[in-house]
């Protein structure tokens, strides 16, 4: 998301917040940021649009973090996944996302809940997948009921203390609440049950999950960025790199994560910024999904 965009979304966002998300019109969004409506409808193609570039662009800059985080570290290293883990909370935090996500899940508006329920369930889902690296594979059965366990346990927590005026740490919670899970692990394995069957979580994915494009899609997409816009050879080059990774046997996720954000940077205040954001989007999509 090229920055004039982004002041934009950040605008909505603080409206959203203060006044609610029925109660903000597109022309109050429109006034507060000094832009005619064909630049607001260039950059989003409605409110709820608009909501889900926010949650998108959270989530990736999430990913960007952990990523950077986790260069060169053991896949095992139970601290990197604490300060991993409070990343997102973070930058949650830091948007007032909480107050939106309430505000949302009050309305009768099923897309938008859908939204809120798809930025959980993706957060549930990297973390059930850290668990078994840190935790190792035995725990693969047990791992997504563990999460939720996780999160029960951290949302309510956060709850009280915020309640009670409590300080409190990110990351010391983080931990404290993990190393309960761990505890748990164990006799959930013993009992050998869960709850939350195989059904109820493919249910679950389906329900929240957007389409996740092919590799050929990608590689139909960028080739079509190519076609219509006349690169400079740095742009040329990370375009070809991104897609000589696509294109191998085994693609280098953590090689392809890292190249988005400089593609994106790179494309700021061209013609075809939009639709690299796009591009970008559909790339991490698609890297999370193998």
């Amino acid at each position: 998301m090229n920055e004039r965009k982004r002041k934009v979304a950040n605008i909505a966002l603080n409206l959203f917040i203060e006044k609610g998300f029925q109660q903000t019109s597109i022309q109050e969004i429109i006034n507060s940021a000094n832009i005619s409506k064909g630049t607001f409808y260039n950059y989003f193609t409605s409110k709820n649009d608009c909501i889900a570039e926010i949650l998108e662009n959270i989530r990736y800059e999430a990913s960007q973090q952990r990523v950077a985080m986790q260069i060169g570290k053991d896949p095992k290293n139970r601290e990197v996944l604490i300060e991993q883990i409070t990343i997102i909370m973070k930058l949650n935090k830091e948007n007032n996302l909480q107050s939106l996500f309430e505000n949302i899940l009050s309305t009768n508006q099923v897309e938008l809940k859908k939204l809120v329920l798809q930025h959980r369930v993706i957060e549930m889902e990297w973390l059930a997948n850290r668990l078994v690296d840190v935790l190792g594979e035995d725990i693969q059965e047990y791992a997504t009921e563990a999460t939720v366990l996780f999160f029960g346990m951290l949302h309510y927590m956060t709850f009280t203390l915020q309640l009670t005026n409590s300080d409190y740490s990110l990351t010391e919670l983080t931990e404290t609440i993990f190393s309960y899970v761990e505890i748990l692990l164990p006799q959930m394995e013993k009992r050998n049950t869960t709850m939350i069957n195989n059904f109820a979580l493919d249910l679950l994915q389906k329900n929240v999950h957007k389409k996740i494009p092919t590799k050929t899609e990608l590689v139909e997409m960028a080739n079509q960025l190519i076609e219509h816009y006349e690169f400079n050879e740095e742009q040329q080059d990370m375009i070809d790199v991104i897609l000589d990774e696509l294109q191998r046997d085994h693609i280098r996720k953590i090689v392809v994560k890292k190249l988005l954000k400089p593609l994106l940077q790179l494309f700021e205040e061209t013609p075809v910024s939009s639709q690299v954001q796009l591009f970008t989007n559909e790339v991490w999509k698609y890297m999370k999904s193998i």
